[in-house]
């Protein structure tokens, strides 16, 4: 049993015998001063006004039980401010969560059943076929898939969904831009430009439809570069597919039938300003053909025959769409919270210090596919994961490729390899390590190695949280912490030697196992490879 529920049972226990109703749900925290103990609950203040209690008076005789009878691990009981009660706990928990970690391993350590039959489909990057992917994809393509992961860690059943935008005037602009190249003509106005026209104008046989073959072309080309991003879609779903199978016209029948739209002007409106939208939005143009929206609305209807929740990512240019898109699926009889959807910043290329401006139409492009060749899959994924997807990001392709400890990411994966350098060493040693029910974890004392434990501790409340609040950041930031802990545990506290014991180096040799534990969960859960050797110039592994 986990020390939070071995302590809130406690807390009950003791409210029932000093006779007081315990709160539906006791509230235990760590003490953001260390000073402060292990644990601290709120409950006394939580309680004291229903109980007719002062709540440091029943602070103070709730801490009184709970040191006549403690729980497990506990050594001491205080009471703190207007009635906070604190816990002071032996090592012998923090032993518990190394067993815990090891028990559980790689594919059950942090691993939740919250989500249990809650289907989620994940829908991100949906860039028109037209062109490669751009460096600012990346952020929505490495984010959505680490959404996806999270959500899979917690329990739900998910698909990862890319939406092909194939229809209307831009997928013609392309093939017409395509076709003009390959002719030795100059594109169309309003076409496209970029580098990649006249690459792939070039490639294009001659008998080739330059709409089918461009299509396809496209889509190979997003897709190679985000599979070597470690990221598989489930679906490709095509926007042109929906218009051929009568899913647009049977929504806008469901539509009709809810009272969602009117007609006026000879055009087809949807009521979005009776579900929360600014002003009601065209569906069907005058000259009958379908606006952007209805198709989107089709497109989303679909996937409420799939799946209870929907989570979209998208670009930062879409902050309107969100309000109409959740006036539709409201007026299609659905609840706003089963529709969730996540706006990615933009990212702001550098290079040397200066700016790379990303533009797929004027040709100054800088595709994806350069940033993953230059900096690794790795690098990349890890750097998009950095920080909150609300805030604009500068990624620096210089920092991103070096082999420094300042680049986050071989900071952390130089931790692992670390970590495989001392199980090879015992190994070289002869060292076997004995099995962890036969290994005395009592000598774990050290700052050095308390501090991995606790950091081991919070990893599933990381997942967690980061899943319900869609924020993998805040896995890359607790892996971060951990790399750093893990280097100074490694520089403060030798494993194998002469001069220290067997029983410590059985038992930091398990404490390295269940580092390496939490650093391949939390690496898998952004996408990035643990790898078991790296090498840097005057390095030691």
């Amino acid at each position: 049993m986990d020390v939070r529920d071995i302590l809130i049972e406690a807390v009950r226990a003791a409210l029932v015998g000093l006779g007081v109703e315990p709160p539906g749900a006791v509230q235990l925290e760590r003490p953001a001063n260390p000073d402060h103990g292990d644990w601290s609950t709120n409950v006394a203040l939580a309680s004291a006004k229903a109980s007719g209690r002062n709540p440091r008076e029943l602070g103070i005789e709730l801490a009184t039980v709970l040191e006549a009878d403690p729980p497990a691990h506990v050594i001491g009981v205080e009471v703190a401010g207007p009635g906070f009660v604190n816990f002071r706990l032996a090592d012998t928990w923090l032993h518990d969560v190394l067993r815990d970690v090891v028990a559980a391993g790689d594919g059950g350590f942090a691993r939740h059943d919250d989500g249990a039959g809650e289907r989620i489909i994940v829908e991100f990057v949906s860039a028109n076929p037209t062109g490669p992917l751009h460096a600012g994809h990346g952020r929505g393509a490495c984010f959505g898939d680490s959404v996806a992961r999270l959500y899979e860690r917690i329990g739900h059943p998910v698909r990862r969904e890319f939406y092909i935008n194939d229809r209307g005037t831009q997928m013609q602009l392309f093939a017409d831009s395509l076709a003009a190249r390959a002719a030795g003509d100059e594109v169309p106005e309003g076409g496209y430009n970029g580098r990649y026209i006249m690459d792939w104008a070039a490639e294009m046989p001659d008998d080739a439809d330059p709409l089918e073959w461009g299509y396809a072309r496209a889509l190979a080309d997003q897709r190679e570069v985000l599979e070597s991003l470690h990221i598989h879609f489930d679906t490709w779903f095509s926007e042109r597919s929906m218009i051929g199978s009568g899913a647009v016209d049977a929504t806008l029948a469901d539509l009709r039938a809810a009272d969602a739209v009117y007609d006026e002007d000879g055009a087809v409106w949807l009521r979005s300003s009776d579900h929360g939208d600014d002003k009601d939005r065209v569906l069907v143009k005058s000259d009958g053909e379908f606006t952007y929206l209805l198709p989107d609305v089709a497109y989303h209807r679909d996937k409420f025959t799939r799946a209870d929740r929907l989570v979209n990512i998208l670009g930062a240019d879409h902050h309107g769409y969100v309000a109409r898109m959740h006036a539709a699926v409201h007026a299609l009889g659905h609840d706003r919270s089963e529709l969730e959807v996540a706006i990615t910043q933009l990212v702001n290329l550098q290079r040397d210090g200066q700016e790379v401006r990303l533009s797929k139409r004027t040709g100054d492009i800088v595709e994806l596919a350069e940033v993953v060749a230059e900096v690794g899959a790795d690098a990349a994924r890890f750097t998009y994961l950095l920080q909150s997807v609300d805030s604009a990001q500068t990624f620096d392709l210089d920092l991103v490729a070096s082999q420094v400890n300042e680049n986050p990411v071989f900071y952390v994966q130089y931790a692992n390899a670390r970590i495989h350098s001392i199980a090879g060493r015992a190994t070289e040693a002869g060292i076997v390590r004995p099995a962890l029910v036969d290994t005395d974890l009592s000598v774990l004392g050290h700052p050095r190695e308390l501090l991995l434990l606790r950091a081991l501790h919070e990893l599933p409340d990381t997942v967690l949280r980061a899943a319900h609040e869609r924020a993998p950041q805040q896995v890359t930031t607790w892996v971060r912490d951990l790399a750093a802990d893990f280097h100074g545990f490694y520089h403060d506290c030798r494993v194998i030697g002469d001069d220290v014991d067997a029983n410590l180096t059985a038992a930091r040799l398990w404490l390295v196992e269940a580092v390496r534990i939490g650093i391949a969960v939390a690496l898998d859960l952004l996408g990035v490879d643990a790898p078991e050797e790296m090498w840097r110039e005057g390095a030691d592994t």
